[in-house]
């Protein structure tokens, strides 16, 4: 059954269980061989991407309901997410669905509710749904085609995450548990689109007392492997709730 005719079927379910007008569009990152990564969907039949996204059950909050679609999609538990954006255009999806039926459930007006979450890109495995044919990661600097909205919904989800850099630590959710200071400043650097000065950032992560020093270092190479660090849980958490005072 073609994309079309996937979703006209499934109208009157959607009708029945969940709130019209408002959806979720959700902006995936990972960290995977030092570059970002976003988590991308592709409908049937078509050549551009989405985001994966769904919508709100009447007994769902709106975090919830992206926790829900999240783990269908990823299979990932504890995943750090931030509500970031409301998207409101009139003509948003009117395109896409200029050719199909009146009274369908996905061609009424939708606000959409962006979410960016942070996951280890190890722990995930994407899932196409039953409209998707594909659900891929993808490179933040090689971007496919994407569909309506959203590509603008992933570029404000990228420029916030940059933006709460200044402020908030991130790493916990995108490296593994222990990592070397270089693979923290690559992940800074990637996510900022800039370099960092090596000594000013090690000062800076260190004053900000959410790193454990471990005392062994990983084994193999010519050269004196690196330390090894993981994060203060604890402090990581209390940085996330009351942030920082120097930005980068």
């Amino acid at each position: 059954m073609d994309i079309k005719n996937l979703l006209i079927a499934s109208s009157d379910e959607a009708w029945e269980k969940y709130l019209p007008h408002i959806s979720i569009d959700c902006v995936v990152f990972g960290f995977h061989d030092a570059s970002l990564k976003v988590l991308l969907t592709r409908l049937k039949g078509e050549n551009d991407w989405l985001l994966p996204g769904g919508y709100v059950g009447k007994g769902e909050e709106l975090k919830e309901a992206a926790i829900r679609i999240l783990e269908q999609r990823t299979g990932a538990k504890d995943i750090y997410l931030q509500q970031f954006e409301v998207f409101d255009g009139l003509n948003r999806t009117s395109a896409f669905f200029e050719e199909y039926p009146e009274g369908l459930w996905h061609k009424i007006r939708f606000i959409a509710v962006g979410f960016y979450a942070l996951v280890d890109f190890t722990h995930v495995i994407p899932v196409a749904d039953a409209f998707s044919s594909d659900c891929e990661w993808q490179d933040v600097n090689n971007l496919p085609g994407m569909l309506m909205d959203h590509r603008a919904i992933l570029d404000k989800a990228l420029i916030t995450l940059r933006r709460e850099l200044n402020y908030k630590p991130i790493g916990l959710s995108l490296l593994p548990e222990e990592f070397t200071m270089p693979e923290l400043q690559s992940l800074y650097e990637i996510i900022l689109g800039r370099k960092l000065n090596r000594g000013n950032f090690y000062r800076k992560m260190i004053a900000y007392g959410i790193l454990i020093k471990l005392n062994h270092s990983r084994t193999g190479g010519a050269h004196k492997a690196p330390n090894l660090y993981k994060f203060d849980v604890e402090k990581y958490n209390e940085a996330l709730k009351g942030g920082f005072k120097e930005s980068w």
